[in-house]
């Protein structure tokens, strides 16, 4: 059986799958609740919920692969928890990818 270790289960991991299932949820009662009409932003173009959940989505991939390539992952400060739990960098472009999300929902 091959190892699996380099797929990188930590917090930030699960904490992101865990919003990502929370997100789901929420947006397939909201459709079953409040059924959506497409509407135009500014692309132009007819978009869905689901088609702006897409679209953030990638953009925040996008962010955190250009985040890490530029910046990297290194720690900005210590939790004093335990013996010191580090705080990556990483989760500034965490923070800039939940924005973005909020502007691509608002505009688009």
């Amino acid at each position: 059986m091959e190892s699996i270790a380099w797929m990188a289960w930590t917090l930030p991991t699960a904490i992101f799958f865990a919003l990502l299932a929370c997100t789901l949820g929420v947006m397939t009662w909201l459709a079953a609740v409040y059924p959506e009409a497409e509407r135009v932003g500014v692309l132009t173009i007819p978009t869905t919920r689901g088609d702006r959940l897409f679209i953030s989505l990638v953009l925040a991939a996008v962010i955190h692969l250009v985040w890490i390539g530029l910046v990297g992952t290194d720690p900005i400060f210590t939790l004093p928890i335990g013996e010191g739990v580090e705080v990556s960098s990483l989760w500034l472009a965490t923070v800039i990818s939940l924005l973005s999300a909020v502007a691509i929902f608002r505009t688009v």
